[in-house]
């Protein structure tokens, strides 16, 4: 992925994640609005962590031929 498009997305989601937050203290969940701020955390951490998934030209473990027999 782009890191144009992380950024993006890391943005988003510190976004939704500090209006959660908010509303969870607004309602009085102290506990939940600690579990809420940590899944954003976590979830923007672990997009910049973990690769992106690149598939091969294989399927089964089968290599497969461009051309057509």
């Amino acid at each position: 992925m782009p890191v144009k498009i992380k950024l993006a997305l890391s943005l988003l989601v510190v976004l939704v994640a500090a209006i959660a937050v908010y509303y969870q203290h607004a309602l009085g969940h102290d506990r939940i609005q600690y579990v809420v701020a940590f899944l954003g955390a976590f979830m923007i951490f672990a997009m910049w962590l973990f690769p992106e998934v690149k598939r091969e030209e294989s399927a089964g473990g089968v290599r497969r031929n461009s051309t057509a027999q």
